[in-house]
């Protein structure tokens, strides 16, 4: 189920579900939101702090499910990351999101809350947050561009040479891989089957991108989906003892199957982070030449 793209004069929601973040950050970020017509709505506790948190589990909860309660608000936009999301993703009511469902946009640890929503086959947007979107123009812009459903194909020129040519078609689905692989096991795990696989990650060391990557293999995801797209991985330093790069892992974790891979892709971590629609139709299409991606 796709949720309805968004109108000029729509409300939508920002919302801290995981980590603490400047205030300011967020008034930014509505200001961006207003320019494009659209009408911000500030969660109650989205400005709190708790320690690493932005507020109490009660507090994060209380917005995160007002937010999703509310048939006025037609999208919800997400702080920041961090960390916090697994303490109260358990305790969310989807009943009314079921039926009403909005944009909700986010990566990092919002990858959580995609996981979630992926489980009622209700699409998702993994794009820049409140932190990022007064900052970075073209990764706003790719946001915006989505939201209000004029999104077609991204191409990306110049291939990597650890890519795998071919083409896949599928919905995508995953995230950040450390944090999809600390839900494996429970009702919020990934249907892999016959879904474009896609990862990034931030500050985690080689041998635990590759314990993470090996995770998904034992258990299976990695054949049974039809395409991986790898994103940025950053904020680490390569271990030679691990005798590989830290996408020669990868690849050497999908060897042995024959749909097509895409390294590098200009997702996660980044400036240019371009927002992917996650639960929506797609062909991904690798070629000597490049990447693209075609959404429908």
């Amino acid at each position: 189920m796709k949720p309805p793209y968004l109108q000029y004069g729509d409300k939508i929601a920002i919302i801290s579900p995981s980590g603490d973040i400047d205030p300011t950050l967020i008034d930014n970020a509505a200001k961006i939101l207003e320019s494009w017509d659209l009408v911000p709505v500030i969660g109650r506790n989205a400005k709190n702090k708790y320690g690493r948190y932005a507020g109490t589990p009660k507090e994060r909860l209380e917005d995160l499910q007002w937010a999703f309660d509310q048939k006025e608000i037609k999208a919800v936009i997400c702080s920041r990351g961090g960390y916090g999301l697994v303490q109260i993703i358990d305790e969310v009511d989807f009943s009314h999101f079921e039926l009403y469902p909005k944009w909700l946009v986010g990566f990092s640890d919002i990858t959580i809350l995609h996981m979630s929503i992926a489980a009622y086959d209700i699409a998702s947007c993994h794009g820049i947050m409140a932190k990022d979107i007064s900052a970075n123009g073209k990764a706003a812009a790719a946001l915006k561009k989505l939201l209000f459903g004029d999104l077609t194909e991204y191409a990306e020129n110049g291939p990597h040479p650890l890519n795998r040519t071919g083409n896949a078609e599928g919905k995508i689905v995953g995230g950040n891989l450390s944090v999809m692989c600390g839900m494996r096991g429970t009702h919020f795990d990934l249907d892999p089957q016959g879904k474009i696989l896609f990862i990034e990650d931030i500050g985690e060391k080689p041998y635990q991108i590759d314990r993470y990557i090996w995770n998904l293999r034992i258990g299976g995801i990695l054949e049974q989906i039809s395409g991986l797209i790898v994103g940025q991985f950053n904020e680490y330093e390569e271990d030679e003892d691990m005798k590989a790069s830290v996408y020669e892992l990868i690849a050497n974790a999908v060897a042995d199957y024959n749909y097509p891979v895409a390294f590098g892709f200009s997702a996660g971590h980044i400036d240019n982070n371009l927002s992917l629609p996650f639960g929506v139709d797609t062909v991904m299409s690798v070629a000597n030449e490049g990447v693209s991606l075609r959404f429908f």
